[in-house]
């Protein structure tokens, strides 16, 4: 078995969940799925980012200890991975003691090996992006970007850790490995800002200005800047399994430059240990064509949408609306279109035809086929054209137009129906006809198994409760799956609840 590790990033547990959160944990998940299918050991990590500057700030502006507010918006996160029926592994948060050991063990031995140094600093800080700030950093008008909130001027004695000794070294690693960045634009946009000389990076913050952070072990008088402590947990929570390095490392496109493409890879260089082996950076979601603001009501919370529509139904909109890389927008509506075109009518409508006319025609068994006719051979052969598209697809990270292929699968199904029409052939008892028929629901019934098999990544309780339907087992893997065959002949079938029932014309948004 081949072994895979993926993580998403880790959350900052200064809000509660969004629709892009979800996003990007749906994103790994099918990853992590599609590769258990086709066989490989798969290791994936997601988790909470909890040290840090907002956080200490945004605890006592509710009056609450720290660690209790920590502790309840991690509580979220972890509710939005079960609610997601994530297949993760391992869930990591920053204030647990096996990472604070690893860090600080990392700490030291930068420190030990002089790749870390004290030195004072004068110029600006952002409290909201906790890190500091450069002349070149402002826009063309002198005003600071709004990213950065306010800007002030400090002084402070500090620790640093020679980031710029290694620009080159990354620069060599990013052009020789084109595979490390993907989509290839964020990997242009990294050598791009790779072009400006780099400043040494400030990795501590004085306990008197933020006490919410992992001391360091040779200063105790500060504490480690959170993005040096956040971007270890990807090796902290497999330190002792021999993962690393990771193939993905799953971010936001807003957090590549400077932290996981420059401050990661340098900080895992100088520590003896390999870069992970690809950054996939995927987009933003905006809302109803605006940018996603809770503060103005712009929001879409994932869990109370999932509920009011269907978890498997939130999942497929997000992987098959979003290309990878790329920004995308929710709506209401076109979730809709894709909800009612692409699974109530097409998907839930095959579900309903097969197992009913099976349950009318053939007392609930479906029958061996007989030879095939020209509409079942054409079916038969767009089977593999479909199959092998997906999957190749897959493994190029299009999982857009790989469900595309799939519906266009289970479209065609339904046209095959229409075509043999069998509760035409039904009334033609004569022994060629009942023999079309058997042919048509067996059919019918494969095809609906294999198209199915190909969404359970995406889909996977949806999935496993229509083949609950065809009398066959959860999937575990693709193996021995997708190869059209007659392993439905004689197996009765049961009853499956409408998976995506229609909504009523006056629904509205949540």
């Amino acid at each position: 078995m081949k072994s895979f590790y993926l993580t998403t990033a880790i959350d900052y547990v200064n809000g509660s969940p969004h629709i892009g959160h979800a996003y990007e944990k749906v994103l790994a998940d099918v990853i992590a799925r599609t590769h258990r299918m086709q066989g490989d050991d798969v290791y994936f990590l997601t988790g909470t980012d909890e040290h840090g500057q907002k956080i200490q700030q945004s605890a006592r502006a509710k009056g609450v200890p720290t660690q209790e507010f920590v502790d309840t918006i991690a509580a979220e996160f972890v509710e939005l991975a079960r609610f997601l029926n994530l297949s993760h592994n391992d869930f990591i948060r920053t204030t647990e003691p096996r990472h604070k050991e690893v860090v600080r063990a990392c700490l030291q031995q930068l420190f030990d090996k002089g790749e870390i140094y004290r030195a004072e600093y004068k110029g600006f800080y952002s409290a909201r992006q906790e890190q500091f700030l450069q002349e070149k950093d402002r826009q063309a008008d002198g005003r600071w970007p709004e990213i950065y909130g306010e800007v002030i001027e400090i002084t402070e004695s500090n620790y640093f850790f020679k980031l710029r000794s290694y620009q080159q070294w990354l620069i060599d690693h990013i052009t020789a490995n084109e595979d490390f960045v993907f989509p290839a634009h964020r990997r242009k946009s990294l050598l791009e800002f790779l072009s400006e000389p780099l400043n040494d990076l400030c990795i501590s913050r004085p306990k008197d200005r933020l006490e919410w952070g992992i001391p360091l072990p040779f200063d105790p008088d500060y504490v480690t800047y959170v993005w040096f402590d956040a971007l270890l947990n990807y090796f902290s929570a497999v330190k002792e399994l021999g993962r690393w390095p990771a193939d993905f490392n799953i971010i936001g496109k807003d957090i590549l430059i400077p932290a996981h493409g420059i401050y990661w890879p340098i900080m895992l260089h100088a520590l003896g240990l390999p870069p992970p082996k690809t950054l996939l950076v995927h987009g933003w979601w905006s809302i109803n064509g605006a940018k996603m603001s809770k503060s103005t009501g712009n929001f879409v919370d994932p869990i109370a949408f999932g509920k009011q529509w269907n978890v498997d139904a939130l999942r497929y909109f997000l992987v098959r609306e979003m290309v990878v890389g790329q920004d995308a927008d929710f709506s209401q509506e076109q979730f809709l279109v894709r909800y009612n075109s692409e699974l109530a009518n097409s998907l839930g409508n095959l579900v309903n035809r097969t197992l009913n006319m099976t349950t009318r025609f053939s007392a609930g068994v479906v029958p061996l086929a007989g030879p095939a006719g020209e509409a079942e051979t054409e079916l038969q052969q767009l089977w593999p054209t479909t199959r092998d598209e997906f999957l190749k697809l897959s493994d190029g990270l299009q999982f857009h137009t790989a469900l595309e292929r799939a519906m266009q699968f289970v479209t065609a199904t339904n046209a095959y129906i229409e075509r043999t029409a069998p509760w035409k052939l039904a009334k033609d008892t004569s022994p060629e006809g009942q023999a079309r028929l058997h042919t048509a629901l067996a059919t019918m019934a494969e095809a609906l198994r294999l198209g199915t098999a190909l969404l359970w990544p995406v889909m996977p309780t949806a999935v496993d409760k229509i083949r609950g339907g065809l009398a066959q087992a959860p999937l575990a893997t693709w193996d021995g799956e997708l190869v059209w065959g007659d392993r439905l002949a004689g197996a009765t079938l049961g009853a499956v609840e409408i998976l995506f029932p229609k909504p009523a014309p006056t629904e509205k948004k949540a």
